[in-house]
């Protein structure tokens, strides 16, 4: 018997297996709104899992230059022959869509009529986010969890090829799909979304901000190495947050009789952009980095965003930092309680994971505690501190 690839394995588990977390929530948006915008950065399985779940609705791709042309220069008339509904995939391309989008939901009564798809972020564009104010529930859809491609074995494996689709539905090198990804990213749609002239400098500047993860971000310093202003900076970092590249992980406020740090953290969507931006080109060499702990601690807090997102929820975490270098990695606000997680990078479980927790509860008042960390096993200290291995991220929230 021919033994199979890697590759070739991903591919036949990606194509039997996989159903997206996500698709029930989808479908309960459906059920409660007139249309639904599901969104995200590019290669994510958007269209795949509309399409699986819509297939009554038309199929229309504005990324197909006549089918926009079309819908740019007679809306009306594009618009007009969709008043049953449809999929509208890569919506961005065509912003006159949604005033008249406006005008159909407003007259329809019919739930998930359309079906919006996009990889750039609505909500960050005012003519947009206004025409679709109260018609449309949002699903952000990012790269697979862990989880769903039930993984979990080979966690540098993991860091290093990351999690977007077509490195386990295709017969293609994580390094070359990553390598094309970002060159196709940064000459195409940066120019989509903003008038870029100088590409190297905006090269320079990604693979500056993947040599930051997890550090507070501090645009004059990145101006500086970059060699462009503060203001082209905070532009710059508007164009990857809309475009679900990077984000930024806010802090916490809560005072405890402390000065706060008030900056906000980096984190990219995925490690397997960032080994990319940064040279690592193997799994190997990903062990002896000294990113290591910081890729690892973005690929945790990426798996918490996405378990939030693919149920519909708002994105309640945050970090949390005194001027004294005191510091909880995430902070999850439920209203009524604040619940403190620590990431550890390490396979062995040390009184040192303990220390910020431990300070926290002396200062908060708060009884509990998470740490997620590199190893396989789960404790549950008298402290009522919980200790997770990374293969349980998705038990970081449960009771």
């Amino acid at each position: 018997m021919q033994k199979l690839t890697n590759s070739e394995s991903n591919s036949i588990i990606v194509k039997n297996m996989i159903i997206r977390d996500a698709k029930q929530t989808l479908i309960s948006l459906s059920r409660q709104f007139k249309a639904v915008a599901v969104v995200g950065p590019r290669q994510s399985g958007k269209t795949t899992l509309v399409k699986s779940v819509f297939k009554q609705l038309p199929y229309v791709n504005l990324e197909n230059p006549d089918i926009r042309n079309f819908a740019i220069n007679d809306t009306r008339g594009f618009i007009e022959q969709y008043k049953q509904g449809a999929i509208l995939d890569e919506a961005q391309r065509v912003p006159e869509l949604f005033s008249y989008l406006q005008q159909i939901l407003d007259e329809s009564n019919q739930p998930g009529k359309f079906i919006i798809t996009g990889s750039n972020n609505f909500l960050l564009q005012e003519n947009i986010s206004q025409s679709l104010a109260g018609r449309v529930g949002y699903l952000f859809l990012l790269p697979f969890t862990s989880r769903e491609l039930n993984l979990d074995t080979n966690l540098n494996k993991i860091l290093h090829e990351g999690l977007y689709p077509p490195i386990y539905d295709q017969l293609v090198e994580p390094a070359k799909w990553y390598l094309n990804y970002i060159r196709t990213y940064i000459e195409r749609d940066v120019r989509q979304i903003k008038n870029i002239t100088n590409l190297h400098l905006f090269e320079k500047f990604l693979r500056l901000c993947a040599g930051r993860i997890g550090q507070l971000l501090n645009m004059s310093s990145l101006a500086i190495e970059a060699g462009v202003d503060s203001k082209t900076i905070a532009s710059w970092i508007g164009v990857l947050e809309a475009s679900f590249i990077i984000f930024r992980l806010q802090p916490h406020y809560v005072n405890f009789n402390k000065r706060l740090v008030k900056m906000s953290k980096l984190y990219f969507y995925d490690t397997g952009i960032v080994c990319s931006l940064i040279g690592i080109k193997n799994e190997q060499q990903l062990f002896l980095h000294h990113l290591r702990g910081s890729i690892f601690e973005n690929f945790v807090i990426t798996e918490l965003i996405k378990n939030k997102y693919n149920k519909a929820e708002a994105n309640n975490l945050y970090f949390w930092r005194d001027n004294s270098g005191n510091e909880i990695d995430i902070v999850c606000d439920n209203a009524d309680n604040l619940l403190p997680v620590e990431i550890k990078s390490g396979k062995t479980i040390t009184d040192e994971y303990f220390k910020s927790l431990n300070f926290w509860q002396r200062i908060s008042g708060e009884k509990t505690g998470k740490i997620i960390y590199a190893g396989k096993n789960t404790q549950k200290r008298s402290n009522n501190i919980t200790v997770l291995p990374w293969t349980k991220i998705h038990e970081v929230f449960d009771v």
